[in-house]
């Protein structure tokens, strides 16, 4: 080794340990300090004594308020004008809001500064990091600047440093609390030290620790980039940051001291440590656990450790708890959803229960349902119990829980409600304030819907009339998909639909809930197969292939239940406009299925209803297994389709000439919408030459008016305006002979209407009831006290005052109950015709023998009492008490006494028959529903039955039977309407007889059904079908009521000759086992949608949807009135 090299070799390890400057780099940073501080005097003082002496003294006399100021002296600039003083401050404002905006978390570019000196700090802290880790390597050393590279990048980190230094100086209001800063003191120490270890040709490592200091600093930076957003977390953050800082500046003194030695025994006694052997010393020691194996050595550093003992001990005993106390109260439920790119998302808040959950889920992923790919996010301000809890966790893959309020906009965007496909808000069904309970509802779509107007929103409601304050939420549009499920006006419209024909009611709630069949007649009884069978039947919608085009909807549904096994009952219609489609319920064959239309079917699973997807006529013609129609590859099919459309087309108009031409291109709208008598018209609007020249019978002394004179705005005097009958409708003259009133029905012709009646007009004592001849009448006994809340019984006669029924038709509906409480429903129902009331209990057998309820055609049972808080179990125990006292009651064995005006018109009390009726002997024998609130008490409606306290509601023989309600059957609803937009339309087009948004704009008034004028168009509104039940031991079905007669021929019969569409059956439960002949037991149960070849008894009952007959207006009433007496009465016998 040349001897030069030998030298300067000697001369680094004499500077290390013979010459120290460490004392250098220190006076570098106090003199940087103590010259800003020197400098921030300095100048203030002289800003203090220039001011002051400009400063005009102003003199005012005690005893002269008015005196004059003393005058400046000459020379002086008036204080009015300090024009240089005036350019100093403004040039160093803006000078100081251009620093301020640079460094302030408020800006972009403040935020990138606040960010990089962070990010910085770390760098310049890891590079300490790497130069201390070494425990041989002396803290000072003579090690020439150009050979360093880590003191090379750390001096680039401490210009940047000084700029920001000058910059935050600039920005400081109190510049000399600013050089007192904590992050001021980081800069003296260590930016000064690296330029003088350039001038003194050495490195040392010194106080480049203290730039740990700045991890105090990151919960501010997450504030800015809004990582951190809840007190929680940024206190946990601060405890956390400000932990570190301390443990590790404290490892750099004691890596400092050690390695260094004490000054005053010539760094004789120096310990080499590494710094990761400092940070293990400091955390033992800190724990309190002192394993001994590393200590100081020297003077200064066990002084230090002395005193950091105290702050550290403290530090650790108080900090460390707190960090862990916190991250363990944090919310279990916190955070936010994480939503997966390409899959949907619900969120459902409202009410969250253990019930309500674990219903929602049952239906909404059951696997009849297909291709179900979306995550649901229940948000909830309480947290869930541990049965909630449980569910869960059993369906935590697409289930997730959030503790939070949709009223809060936070929460809202945690669970990334503008990114979620709905939003479902589920309501207290037994809730003891309804109107409270759809309040908060409400609230909470306004909340919802203000936060993003676009989301969909399905809401359940407890009371109808609170629907109308939906309407007055701007963003709500039904059109987008907003639902409101009415649980009032769903539950009394299905108890409705039940006196028309029992048991429709258990049809229906099975039909929209979903539920799997499995056949096991080895447990089970035959009549408990066929309804378990029924009972697994959904609604289901499907695009129907091009094999249905240009077939009327008859000849599609025979085509479908006869080849493909599907029942279909209605179709989607498009309008003129294309957005205002509308939903055709078995509509009579003038409307044609075109391309690509929606059809609504009862099956098993949505695998079976593909079936009518992949039909194709060329294809699967000939099949005979309608599980093995797949799809299908035919190439010259969609030719061959339309061919014969075409030749269809041409065959169609030369029999029927009359027929608009364009009726056959485009469907025909629904008939509530006028398009059927539109399409019996001609286009331009002229009589049909088939027609009749002769003027139409009309009201009195009335003419024929013109087919243009339909508006409103042009109608005469209402005692002048005679009834204007549709042109070119032979079938409607005996409608008009009928309806002699010019106001017989609502202004929308859907409901029968009469003019404003008094309570008093319509209440009977028990004298007049039982002088008043009642016979197939509807009896609603009625729980409630006067201050009840309402349940709407406007929902439970809307149903049974449809158009579609002929006046004559209309059952008579007697209210027995309290009298305060019906008067305030009366306010609804006054414009409701047929109507008794008789205040009394429904518990008293001399009111129920007053008002013949073993006359009546159903007696439903309701209550309006609010559940009570000890024992909610027994809030059925009123109406459970009522139907087995009513069960319980003996009749006597007589004819009633009953007339027939006539003039064929009905009477206010009573109906007019033409046969008499015999009473119900026995009271069981009376038909009878009980609405419960909770499911559990069905088992005391029925005494002889053997199901068991936990069995599922459906599940149970008063539900199968039809003579049992509860709301809990809605809940299927829910998700029904969220997969299906149209399935809440067909619900209440079946069950509420015909309510129409129209409708629901005038009863949101407040003032109830308003009268309107028979019209073409209201009276072209009755022309729809009805629910109907009909024997088969007589009638015009009788010939299908003998031994060996299938269903399926049953079906094409009826919808081909009578226009009707069998959707089920009604039957004696002990049926096969007598062979239909006269039953023992009186019970019936529901068969939903049978099988082709399923067998027939004539004590079969049959549903079907029903066209309206406008010709029956002048007939008496049909002889079904007396189907339930008749074969019940053959039981009897």
């Amino acid at each position: 080794m040349p001897s030069y090299q030998q030298e300067l070799r000697t001369d680094e390890n004499n500077c290390a340990s013979d010459e120290r400057y460490w004392w250098a780099f220190l006076v570098s940073s106090v003199i940087t300090f103590l010259i800003c501080i020197i400098s921030v005097c300095i100048y203030r003082l002289l800003g203090y004594i220039f001011c002051h002496a400009w400063k005009p003294v102003v003199v005012i006399e005690a005893s002269k308020p008015s005196s004059p100021v003393v005058p400046l002296p000459p020379g002086k600039p008036t204080p009015l004008s300090p024009v240089p003083e005036a350019e100093e401050v403004t040039w160093m404002t803006e000078a100081k809001d251009w620093a301020g905006e640079l460094i302030s978390g408020q800006t972009v570019t403040g935020r990138i500064l606040v960010v990089l000196v962070f990010v910085l700090s770390i760098a310049s802290l890891v590079i300490y990091f790497i130069d201390a880790s070494q425990a041989q390597k002396p803290v000072e050393s003579c090690e020439s600047w150009t050979d360093n590279t880590n003191a090379q990048v750390d001096l680039a980190f401490n210009i940047f440093f000084l700029i920001h230094f000058c910059i935050r100086f600039i920005a400081a209001n109190d510049k000399i609390w600013f050089l007192l800063e904590v992050y001021s003191f980081i800069d003296y120490f260590t930016i000064p030290p690296s330029l003088v270890a350039i001038y003194l040709n050495r490195n040392w490592l010194g106080l480049r620790f203290l730039r740990a200091l700045r991890l105090m600093t990151v919960p501010d930076i997450l504030q800015y980039l809004n990582v951190l957003k809840t007190s929680a977390s940024i206190q946990i953050t601060q405890l956390a940051s400000t932990f570190m800082s301390v443990w590790l500046t404290g490892a750099g003194i004691i890596h400092l001291l050690e390695n260094t030695g004490d000054p005053f025994f010539a760094f004789s006694n120096r310990q080499p440590l590494g710094y990761w052997d400092c940070i293990y010393f400091l955390l033992v020691t800190m724990s309190t656990v002192g394993y001994g194996d590393i200590f100081c050595q020297t003077v200064l550093g066990k002084i230090f450790i002395t005193f950091f003992i105290m702050l550290g001990l403290a530090m650790f005993a108080s900090y460390l708890p707190e960090i862990f106390e916190l991250i363990g109260t944090r919310p279990k439920y916190g955070g936010e959803y994480k939503s997966e790119k390409g899959k949907k998302h619900i969120v459902v808040c409202g009410h969250i229960t253990y019930e309500s959950v674990n219903s929602f889920l049952t239906d909404f992923l059951h696997e009849d349902r297909e291709d179900v790919d979306c995550e649901i996010v229940f948000i909830n301000r309480k947290l869930p119990d541990l049965d909630l809890e449980g569910v869960f966790k059993r369906n935590f893959t697409i289930v997730e829980f959030f503790q939070g309020s949709v009223m809060d906009p936070k929460d809202l965007e945690r669970v990334q409600i503008k990114q979620a496909d709905a939003c479902l808000v589920l309501a207290n069904k037994y809730s003891h304030d309804p109107d409270a309970e759809d309040a908060a509802s409400i609230m909470r779509v306004i909340s919802i819907k203000n936060f993003c107007e676009e989301i969909r929103v399905i809401i359940q409601l407890m009371q109808y009339h609170n629907k109308a304050y939906l309407l007055n939420i701007p963003s709500w549009d039904w059109k987008r998909g907003d639902d409101v499920i009415c649980l009032a006006e769903l539950k009394l419209g299905f108890i409705a639909q039940s006196c028309l024909a029992p048991g429709f009611s258990t049809m229906m709630a099975n039909l929209f809930a979903m539920r799997s069949f499995k056949s096991s007649s080895t447990t089970l009884n035959m009549w408990q197969n066929d309804y378990l069978r029924g009972s697994g039947m959904e609604m289901y919608t499907e695009t129907l292939s091009k094999a249905f085009n240009g077939l009327t909807f008859p000849q599609a549904a025979e085509l479908c239940f006869t080849k493909l096994e599907l029942l279909l009952i209605a179709i989607e219609v498009k309008g003129d406009d294309l957005h205002d489609n509308q939903i055709a319920i078995n509509p009579k064959p003038v409307i044609k299925l075109a391309s690509n239309t929606q059809g609504f079917f009862m099956a098993q699973s949505a695998e079976e209803v593909k079936r009518v997807f992949f039909y194709c006529k060329h294809c699967h013609e000939d099949v005979t297994d309608p599980s093995t129609i797949k799809k299908c590859k035919c190439k010259n099919y969609d030719e061959k389709l339309e061919a014969d459309a075409i030749k269809d087309s041409v065959l169609v108009r030369k029999e029927n000439p009359n027929v608009d031409a364009s009726s056959q291109v485009k469907p025909v709208g629904a008939p509530m919408l006028m398009n059927t008598l539109k399409a019996l018209q001609n286009k331009d609007g002229k009589n049909s030459p088939t027609q009749s020249k002769k003027p139409g019978r009309l009201g009195s002394g009335g003419a024929r008016p013109s087919s243009r004179s339909n508006s409103h705005a042009a109608l005469p005097p209402v005692d002048k305006l005679p009834l204007v009958v549709p042109l070119g409708v032979d079938a409607m003259n005996s409608v008009v002979e009928v309806e002699q009133q010019q106001k017989r029905f609502d202004s929308t012709g859907m409901f029968h209407w009469c003019p404003d009646r008094s309570i008093e007009e319509c209440i009977l004592d028990r004298n007049q009831a039982a002088m008043t001849v009642l016979n197939g009448h509807v009896v609603v006994c009625l729980f409630a006290e006067p201050e009840s809340p309402l349940i709407g019984l406007r929902n439970l006669v809307m149903p049974l005052r449809a158009s579609n029924f002929h006046y004559h038709e209309l059952k008579h509906v007697v209210i027995l109950g309290n009298l305060d409480y019906i008067k305030r429903e009366w306010r609804n129902l006054h414009n409701l015709p047929k109507i008794s009331i008789l205040e009394g209990s429904p518990l008293s057998r001399a009111d129920l023998r007053a008002v013949n309820v073993n006359l009546c055609d159903m007696c439903t049972i309701l209550s309006a009492k609010v559940a009570g808080i000890e024992d909610p179990t027994l809030a059925d125990k009123e109406a459970i008490l009522a139907s087995l006292n009513i069960k319980a009651m003996h009749f006597d064995d007589t004819l009633g006494l009953l007339q027939s005006q006539s003039d064929g018109r009905d009477s206010q009390l009573g109906s007019p028959l033409v046969m008499q009726r015999k009473g119900s002997v026995y009271g069981a024998n009376v038909p009878m529903i009980t609405e419960l609130i909770n499911d559990s008490n069905v088992q005391f409606l029925d005494q002889d039955d053997d199901d068991d306290p936990d069995t599922e509601l459906y599940l149970t023989q008063p539900f199968a039977c039809g003579t049992a309600f509860a709301v809990s059957v809605l809940d299927s609803i829910m998700s029904t309407t969220y997969f299906n937009d149209n399935a809440l339309t067909l619900i209440r087009t079946l069950i509420t007889g015909g309510a129409t948004p129209e409708l629901e704009l005038i009863l949101a008034e407040g003032a109830g059904l308003r009268g309107g004028y028979s019209t073409p168009e209201t009276l072209a509104n009755r022309d729809r079908p009805r629910v109907a039940q009909i024997g088969l031991f007589e009638g015009p079905l009788a010939q299908f009521g003998k031994t060996g007669s299938k269903y399926g021929d049953l079906f094409v019969y009826s919808l081909k000759n009578l226009g009707m569409l069998c959707i089920g059956l009604y039957r004696f439960r002990d049926a096969h086992e007598n062979q239909g002949q006269a039953s023992v037991c009186t019970k019936r149960f529901v068969i939903t949608n049978p099988a082709n070849d399923f067998s027939l008894y004539p004590t079969d009952l049959l549903f079907v949807l029903q066209q309206f007959d406008p010709k029956a207006g002048n007939e008496n009433r049909n002889r079904q009135k007396t189907r339930w007496s008749a074969v019940s009465r053959e039981a009897e016998a």
